[in-house]
């Protein structure tokens, strides 16, 4: 199985390289970068590829590593015994599989998503050592054992929120996902605008680097932002010079709110535009 990108999903040789490597040594893939360059996605457009199942296990702060292996509702048995329910005699009725036993027995490999991890608990991904690197785990309360038929395809994401384990991350194959050169973000925006006016495109994409090269921002705006950005422009049938300034860095953009998304950056945009009305003024 060899993953060459979809046509809707703009994968760079490097990415495409390391979610090939990670398949052919059976390790996890640990994908890192900033949020909206297509984490998340990528999972699926690999499923969506190679014509696999796809497993989704979105992390929260609450989540905890036996979420992904099973779960024992001792409450539902005990409301059952009380009712003189029959079941309660098979304990295996009050066993919730989670994510990882549900790709662990998939008939077909799967793919698996685990996304968002460093929001969990910082010992979420030691839990998880054993059962992602033997792919098997045991379920105590009916003493059996779980074990991977086909080994699934792991796909990891993190937006470095927090720190990952040293021996974590000796069990995956990692790659970073850089921010897209002026040259991939258009080819991703002809991916979702084929045929968009390239005055248009060109002034867009000059002032969203624009915003993006402004020292002090708190939050540069994503891949995603953009995308939003540009749906919005055609929606409203912006014109190309209306997203052009004498200088881009300090002029907020119409719609800005799609890509600006803190309020201390627009009052640095606006301090700018003022700095900028002053000295012309001059």
């Amino acid at each position: 199985m060899k993953f060459e990108g979809t046509n809707t999903y703009v994968a760079t040789d490097d990415l495409r390289i390391a979610v090939n490597a990670a398949v052919t040594l059976r390790r996890p893939l640990l994908i890192k970068g900033e949020p909206g360059t297509g984490k998340t996605i990528l999972a699926a457009e690999v499923a969506g590829a190679l014509g696999l199942q796809l497993i989704e296990w979105h992390i929260k702060s609450t989540t905890k590593a036996q979420h992904g292996l099973y779960e024992y509702d001792a409450v539902a048995r005990l409301r059952d015994s009380q009712l003189g329910d029959g079941r309660v005699s098979d304990i295996s009725n009050y066993i919730v599989r989670g994510k990882l036993w549900e790709a662990f027995t998939a008939e077909e490999t799967p793919v698996l998503l685990i996304d968002e991890i460093d929001k969990a608990d910082i010992e979420f991904p030691n839990d998880l050592l054993l059962e992602l690197d033997r792919m098997e785990f045991h379920v105590y309360e009916t003493k059996e054992t779980v074990k991977a038929v086909l080994r699934p395809i792991v796909i990891i994401t993190s937006n470095n929120e927090k720190e990952l384990p040293d021996a974590f991350l000796r069990r995956c194959f990692f790659h970073y996902i850089s921010f897209p050169d002026r040259e991939t973000m258009q080819r991703i925006v002809d991916v979702h605008f084929p045929g968009l006016q390239k005055r248009l495109l060109r002034e867009a994409l000059n002032a969203f680097y624009a915003i993006r090269d402004v020292p002090g921002l708190k939050k540069k705006p994503s891949t995603s932002e953009l995308l939003d950005w540009l749906k919005l422009l055609l929606a409203e049938d912006i014109p190309p010079e209306a997203l052009r300034g004498k200088d881009a860095k300090s002029i907020v953009p119409p719609l800005h709110g799609a890509l600006i998304k803190h309020e201390q950056d627009v009052h640095l945009f606006e301090r700018l535009a003022f700095l900028q009305r002053r000295e012309a003024g001059r």
